[in-house]
């Protein structure tokens, strides 16, 4: 016999499940046999005694009085062509026993492709992304407090640098900190990178120090709205097709300690946590320094109740080390039991979580 064309005629093919008995192995086209790439100068294997002929029966027997179990080559269909195990315990005190088999073992099942949740947008940090079902909701808008220092810009720069590298163009709303002076520390992070992608239009940062700064000045705090706040920024998201957005911080709107400067910046907030997911493809960070020893989950005490997930970052120390610490506050529809993480912060990558803190308190007990 010479090469065979097509694994449809060959006995040792199961079309149900494009397996070869021959080869124990799956067939990805059975139109090119995988044996006449290996048996180009062999002829094919003929059936031998040790695989049965096609036949429509399977045969039966009598088991002896001893009971004992027996093997015998069966007798089956041509869809089985294997040397089957006959096995024909002992049913009755007559010896009356009906033979069956076992069938060929089926192919490996590949692997599910992983579900995309469509739903959700990463944050940049997988082991984050886990914990939390995926990412942040799409269109929603995130909080993330804590103390100087702790890792907020970081954390807010590798939500967007992240969504860039993946095709999903993000603003970074600078509020007191200088755009170029922002972009040249990132760099000497490891993050060389954001010039790139700026250039790109990947990463859009939009500097509006100069409108906030008009907010200390009581004279005029009557010309500053809302609502030309708002304009600008969504002017912004529009022109570069934004799918990302962080606000880094929203501290300076607070201007005074008076109850009304207060009332008014929890008005502002909520005006813009509005208008933004009107637009329900944005996802938004907002960042919110804490005084250092509140137990605050907020600046304003509003946010919290905007924000669909509250991540508040800071320090502990265990046994004299000084550990980042991110705590889920909350997680909107996310199946997040509130704990605290330990994460740090790694030249070039960013935020990396470690694992649990009470993990690190168990290790920190070993003598």
């Amino acid at each position: 016999m010479g090469l065979r064309g097509s694994c449809r005629s060959c006995l040792f093919y199961v079309k149900s499940s494009n397996y070869c008995l021959k080869l124990a192995k799956h067939i990805n086209d059975p139109d090119d046999p995988p044996c006449n790439k290996k048996n180009k100068n062999k002829r094919a294997v003929q059936p031998t005694q040790d695989y049965v002929q096609p036949v429509t029966s399977i045969s039966s027997s009598i088991v002896p009085q001893d009971g004992q179990s027996h093997y015998q080559q069966a007798q089956y269909p041509p869809s089985y062509t294997q040397q089957a195990q006959i096995v024909m315990p002992q049913l009755s005190q007559e010896g009356t026993q009906v033979a069956y088999y076992t069938p060929p073992p089926p192919p490996p099942v590949p692997a599910p492709i992983p579900k995309i949740d469509t739903d959700r947008v990463s944050t940049g940090i997988y082991q984050l992304d886990e914990l939390l079902g995926g990412g942040f909701l799409k269109g929603k808008t995130y909080l993330v407090a804590g103390e100087t220092g702790c890792g907020k810009t970081i954390f807010s720069m590798q939500f967007l640098r992240y969504g860039a590298q993946i095709g999903e163009p993000g603003v970074y709303v600078a509020i007191d900190e200088p755009t170029d002076q922002l972009i040249r520390g990132l760099e000497k992070f490891g993050w060389s990178d954001i010039r790139s992608y700026i250039n790109d239009g990947m990463l859009t940062f939009l500097d509006m120090r100069t409108h906030f700064s008009k907010i200390y000045m009581r004279d005029l705090r009557k010309r500053i709205e809302p609502k030309f706040i708002i304009e600008s920024i969504e002017k912004v998201l529009k022109r570069t097709k934004a799918r990302r957005l962080v606000i880094d911080p929203i501290a300076p709107l607070i201007y005074g300690g008076s109850k009304d400067d207060v009332l008014y910046a929890r008005e502002f907030l909520r005006e813009m946590v509005f208008a933004l997911e009107r637009r329900r493809n944005v996802t938004t960070i907002m960042t919110s320094e804490i005084p250092t020893g509140s137990n605050q989950m907020s600046r304003f005490g509003v946010e919290e109740f905007l924000a669909s997930g509250i991540l508040i970052l800071g320090l502990q120390e265990i046994r004299g080390e000084i550990y980042r610490v991110m705590f889920i506050r909350k997680a909107r529809w996310a199946p997040v039991k509130p704990s605290k993480y330990v994460f740090e912060i790694v030249q070039k990558q960013g935020i990396v979580i470690k694992g649990k803190l009470s993990e690190f308190f168990n290790i920190s007990r070993v003598p």
